[in-house]
């Protein structure tokens, strides 16, 4: 058995508000991030992030954060591709703050890796839904930069 290939699906630029605190709860620390918009270029398609989704996070501890990202993409044919994507991000204590704190960090220093699951009506698209994707990340004080890749 040979281990399985990455095949480049897309990247995406999500353009986020402020983060509304929550605070601490019996899980750990809550925020939601709301997601204006952004875009997204793929291989021979593109789109655009719709806005309202919202990226629901979870600080478990001063290094390890979860990420539960949910928002829609809208082509440039006009198909809705629906995204739920999950994600692990873990840095230094001392990064972790910087990030919460709308700080610009080196993304050298931070492990972000997402696996993203899709719905969608579009013909065209169907054979995401049969597939998995990961994906790497980049947090920056008002955007998220992923790039999308096909597990082969």
């Amino acid at each position: 058995m040979k281990s399985p290939e990455l095949k480049f699906f897309a990247s995406l630029e999500i353009e986020v508000d402020k983060p509304q605190e929550i605070g601490r709860s019996i899980h750990g620390e809550r925020r939601l991030i709301p997601i204006l918009g952004g875009k997204v270029i793929g291989e021979n398609w593109k789109g655009e992030i719709l806005p309202g989704g919202a990226d629901y996070q979870l600080i478990i501890s001063p290094r390890i954060t979860h990420l539960d990202a949910r928002y829609i993409i809208e082509t440039d044919k006009g198909e809705r591709i629906y995204i739920k994507n999950e994600a692990i991000r873990v840095a230094s204590e001392e990064l972790t703050q910087m990030i919460k704190e709308g700080k610009t960090v080196n993304p050298n220093d931070v492990y972000f890796r997402c696996s993203p699951k899709f719905e969608t009506s579009a013909e065209e698209f169907q054979w995401i839904t049969e597939r998995m994707f990961i994906g790497i990340g980049i947090r920056k004080p008002s955007l998220v930069e992923i790039n999308l890749f096909e597990v082969c």
